[in-house]
């Protein structure tokens, strides 16, 4: 009787599971994005052009449009911060799924009313600019992600999706960029109330800060999806 000498294939290994240690950004990530929309968020919850952070008196299509990109930009911040939970994506991925639906759907309109927004600029046009080129790409890129997935270019999806995410914190970021920026441009400005935020060195910071706020991101985003493993067994499989 012939004996079968063939040696059975070895069983594919799953794979190594991302530990909360190898992502400690997400925590922090968490937390800064509730203490944003705790304390942006109820000023427009109860619909009052006065509790507004910024002036309203910029035509009838403003302040709808502002509500709009802050109710649904609350929402999209809040699906990306699910989105980007490696643990949640390895062990709950029908969560996942359908955080990434909230994403896109809360995205999308998002995006549009930024657009709309950023006709109505304190800063001038290169404000105009900026705020417009951000929306655009925030839209383009979320459009790119969600046709990729639905292609099953599971590895475009990814790339398209980062970059999005990256634009939807770049009103997190505006808030550290624009205080930051004042601090340098006008010394004493945060403390001293007889410095109007009309005045030509605060509109400089508040254009600085409408740039800087979506590229420095951009710029995080593409060095994290371009940079090479460490040497180590997994390490492509985690990134």
């Amino acid at each position: 009787m012939a004996t079968d000498t063939t040696t059975a294939p070895a069983p594919a290994r799953s794979p190594r599971p991302v530990r909360w240690w190898r992502r400690p950004w997400i925590a922090p990530l968490a937390i800064i994005t509730a203490i944003f929309l705790a304390t942006a968020l109820p000023r427009y919850v109860g619909l009052d052009p006065a509790q507004s952070l910024v002036p309203t008196d910029r035509g009838p299509a403003f302040y709808p449009a502002l509500v709009t990109h802050i109710f649904t930009g609350s929402i999209m911040l809040s699906a990306a911060v699910l989105q980007l939970w490696p643990w949640l994506r390895a062990h709950h991925p029908r969560v996942h799924r359908w955080s990434g639906r909230v994403y896109v759907a809360s995205a999308i309109p998002t995006a549009v009313a930024a657009l709309v927004v950023a006709q109505f600029p304190s800063s001038g046009v290169a404000q105009q600019v900026a705020n417009t080129l951000m929306g655009t790409l925030l839209l383009t890129f979320t459009l790119l992600g969600y046709r990729a997935v639905r292609q099953r270019r599971f590895a475009d999806h990814r790339e398209w999706m980062v970059r999005s995410t990256a634009l939807a914190f770049s009103i997190v970021t505006n808030r550290f960029w624009s205080t930051f920026l004042i601090a340098v441009y006008v010394p004493g400005a945060l403390t001293d109330p007889n410095i109007g935020f009309d005045s030509p060195e605060i509109e400089g910071a508040a254009i600085a800060s409408a740039w800087m706020s979506f590229i420095v991101n951009l710029l995080f985003a593409e060095w994290w999806l371009h940079r090479k493993p460490k040497n180590r067994p997994g390490a492509q499989r985690a990134r």
